[in-house]
């Protein structure tokens, strides 16, 4: 397909962006090892659709600006990317999908900007994970002490920023691989702390898979062997950051409506957001409104069920333009 790719200072950063459709506007929001081209199937199934689809690549990856401080990976930060690309579009509004870090972003944006979302879908992170007692890189400090676990792997540079990208082929066909329901991340617990992620997951059988092809990879390769990998890192280490920012809004609703689409075979629907994921999430958006599960399918939901996810968005959105 041809593209329509856009670039544009947002922010103070250069945002790389793919437009693609007429209508109503969705904006979906990626997260690590991400980038836009996760949502290519997307973009093409809802533009053909009759709607407008604007998928960035997230700050930090892909071709957009990667600073090399922590600092600028916060809430303020990346909820500005997200109303500076709104005002670069001249929309007023948007709805907003997101999976893993890009769906804590849009989640902070409708609790902060609730005036410029139209509505928002989840794809598996119903909640940004909060225990107000305890910052988050503290929590994964202590359960990182036991065993390997790869938030606690990422959080000092330089070590993860300089494997990954010593070796961005491999650890990208091992990490899809290990996040998808063919797989199971938690078999990573079975190594020490001081395990390499790389080293710490199974090895993945040869591409091309059912949902995933040589030629698709090479992309990812492509853009992670350029950009490197402490843009995403960044994501991670200014987690305790957004936790101090996120105390304010604490016990606040949001009128929002909000949909969410899980896998059945999600690392982080199991093993992160506790016992009653979605009542994390209503606790934030009351006005959830649709909760739909797809089967036979993993943290990579957007490739590996494609067809499954092109539907249930385009039900979603379809709802949501009808509701005026």
């Amino acid at each position: 397909m041809n593209w329509n790719h856009q670039y544009a200072s947002i922010n103070g950063i250069r945002v790389h962006y793919v437009d693609q459709g007429q209508g109503m506007p969705v904006i979906l929001c990626h997260g690590f090892p991400h980038l836009w081209f996760s949502w290519h199937r997307q973009i093409t199934a809802l533009a053909a659709a009759g709607y407008r689809v604007i998928a960035p690549d997230m700050r930090g990856m892909g071709q957009t600006d990667a600073p090399q401080d922590p600092r600028y990976y916060d809430i303020d930060h990346i909820t500005g990317d997200l109303i500076g690309l709104l005002d670069h579009l001249q929309l007023e509004q948007s709805v907003f999908a997101g999976l893993d870090f890009g769906a804590f972003a849009i989640y902070d944006l409708a609790l902060r900007h609730p005036e410029r979302v139209m509505a928002v879908i989840g794809l598996e992170n119903p909640a940004a994970p909060h225990n107000p007692q305890e910052s988050p890189l503290t929590e994964y400090r202590r359960m990182g002490e036991q065993h390997f676990l790869h938030i606690e792997y990422f959080r000092e540079p330089p070590r993860a920023d300089e494997e990954l990208a010593a070796q961005p082929r491999r650890f990208l066909h091992k990490v899809f691989y290990t996040l998808s329901g063919s797989a199971n991340y938690f078999d990573c617990f079975k190594y020490p702390p001081e395990t390499a992620y790389i080293d710490a997951m199974e090895e993945p059988p040869p591409l091309p898979w059912s949902w995933l092809s040589e030629q698709e990879l090479d992309y990812f390769v492509e853009e992670y062997t350029r950009s490197g990998f402490t843009g995403g890192l960044n994501w991670y280490r200014s987690m305790d950051m957004k936790w101090q920012q996120r105390k304010p809004f604490e016990g606040v609703l949001s009128a929002v409506p909000a949909y969410f689409l899980g896998s059945e075979n999600d690392v982080d629907l199991e093993g992160f957001h506790g016992e009653d994921p979605i009542g994390l999430m209503r606790a934030i958006f009351p006005d959830l409104r649709q909760v739909r599960m797809v089967s036979d399918a993993g943290h990579m939901v957007q490739l590996e069920a494609s067809e499954k996810v092109n539907a249930i968005l385009l039900d979603y959105l379809a709802e949501i333009a009808n509701s005026g």
